[in-house]
């Protein structure tokens, strides 16, 4: 029943009935054809593999393709002379996996059941796929006079480093205005800040509360931006025959989605947390963060030191989701609060004595970033001071929120497309945790492809996405790209 409207609205539209006849049969093939590049961060071989890719496809298409280092642009070029340039943008990176905890290989591009599984389904090579084809659609039957030239822009370091965007502008020229294809849908008015909290320490006990036991190792987390499925900690018996029944049995209460296994070997207790990864910006609620599981069931139970004082803090900062723990209050009527996400626990590469925990932060107007790093800093201050810990304060505080008019000319004419396609009625912006490269790149904005009202999957395990709903955001991309390169330059686009 949902999918009449949108099937009517498309019907009028010349390009997205040429998807359905020809496109459409290619969309799943080709994303599960790129999905099995594992481009993860710093693979430079397979991101080297996927570009190639990327360039060979696109040709077949009948499109352009240029190398620009870390950047591969896709061009359909105007029909006239001194054409502005629409950008697409997505990032052809994923983030890192932990392959033992999927249910299938996540580079495998499996099809099953009306779904597409694999690390980038949904972030964001889905979203690659569909701009290759839309971009085909609209060179074979769009409109007859292009006043824009089409420029996809396929970045390769999205998820780790950043950098390929600011290493792009130095060479070339940004498009006149971008869609970003790497978030939701309608549109998204605004972004929150990307901030990062670190505390580290030494693992080493210290004077205080002393244990027949001692900690070896912890760890926790897979990447900053994913709320952690899995966390553990190494203990091991000082004398004699180990006695960990009382331990064990006097546990703390675990948070709800989340378990606790352990094991013995010898001396040696590991005690492992396991909970449920999520897109710490897009989709918070719906992860379970097996670190603050594991910090919770060891309260009271570690002697003092290092690894107690990460998972104190842990704890303390794992209280909501929205910051209370860190002395976070803030929200806003349209931004809401604060997401935070207690991310990892890590031994340093180049230190193995230094351990570190990092909280992703999502923040919210009004209060800067160098104003909450300010906050922050007091707040370790006084827990070190309270506690008798040791931990050094550091982290990320330079990014600042991302904010559009949702009345200026181009958010309206999104809204309007994205209405026509769907069937939705007096369609309103979103607003997103989630940092795109609408924030690395002048004049962009976030559109789609991911729809309301669903969690978001990308970051999680066994990521995956609906054949139908792939479908469906060609059908807006395609309407889209039809109304703007059909008409002539948005002046001031931003502004109302």
């Amino acid at each position: 029943m949902l999918l009449a409207p949108i099937l009517l609205a498309a019907a009028a539209s010349v390009a997205v009935q040429h998807y359905e006849m020809f496109e459409s049969k290619q969309l799943v093939p080709m994303l599960t054809e790129v999905l099995k590049f594992r481009t993860y961060a710093h693979n430079d071989e397979a991101r080297d593999a996927q570009q190639q890719w990327v360039m060979k496809t696109a040709q077949t298409l009948g499109l352009e393709a240029r190398d620009a280092g870390k950047v591969v642009e896709i061009e359909l070029p105007a029909t006239v002379a001194d054409a502005p340039v629409l950008g697409l943008v997505v990032h052809g990176d994923v983030q890192p996996v932990e392959e033992e905890a999927w249910s299938f290989p996540p580079f495998a591009g499996r099809v099953d059941k009306g779904y597409v599984y694999g690390r980038g389904a949904a972030d964001d090579k889905g979203p690659l796929v569909q701009a290759l084809l839309a971009m085909h659609v609209i060179k074979e039957s769009g409109p007859k006079v292009r006043t824009h030239t089409i420029r996809l822009l396929v970045g390769s370091d999205e998820e780790s480093d950043n950098t390929d965007i600011a290493e792009y502008l130095k060479a070339h020229k940004a498009p006149d205005y971008s869609l970003v294809l790497d978030s939701a849908f309608p549109v998204v008015a605004g972004e929150k800040a990307w901030q990062a909290l670190t505390v580290t320490t030494s693992l080493a006990p210290r004077a205080g509360v002393a244990k027949p036991y001692e900690v070896v190792a912890l760890t926790a987390g897979l990447a900053t931006s994913i709320v952690p499925d899995h966390a553990e900690i190494t203990l091991r018996w000082l004398d004699g025959v180990p006695q960990w029944d009382a331990l064990l049995q006097s546990l703390g209460k675990l948070p709800a989605g989340t378990r606790i296994t352990h094991g013995e070997e010898g001396n040696q207790l590991r005690i492992v947390a396991y909970g449920k990864s999520a897109h710490a910006g897009v989709n918070i609620t719906g992860g379970r963060n097996a670190l603050v599981a594991l910090a919770r069931a060891l309260d009271g139970k570690l002697p003092s030191g290092g690894a107690n004082d990460l998972l104190s803090f842990a704890r303390l900062a794992g209280r909501d989701l929205t910051g209370t723990g860190l002395g976070i209050t803030d929200s806003d009527p349209l931004w809401g609060h604060y997401d935070v996400n207690v991310a990892t626990i890590k031994t340093d590469a180049n230190d193995p004595k230094k351990t570190t925990l990092t909280i992703n932060i999502r923040r919210v107007p009004p209060r800067t970033g160098e104003q909450l790093e300010l906050k922050l800093r007091r707040f370790v201050t006084a827990f070190n001071t309270r506690t008798g810990a040791g931990l050094t304060f550091g982290g990320f505080f330079a990014d600042e929120p991302l904010v559009f008019d949702p009345k200026g000319k181009l958010v309206r004419r999104l809204l309007a497309n994205y209405g026509a396609a769907t069937g939705t009625k007096s369609p309103k912006p979103a607003i997103s945790g989630g940092g795109t490269y609408a924030k690395r790149l002048p004049n962009a904005i976030a559109f789609g492809m991911w729809f309301p009202g669903k969690p978001y999957p990308g970051h999680d395990v066994d990521e995956r996405i609906t054949i139908a709903d792939l479908h469906r955001g060609a059908h807006v991309l395609i309407r889209t790209l039809e109304d703007i390169v059909g008409n002539p330059r948005i002046v001031e686009p931003f502004k109302p």
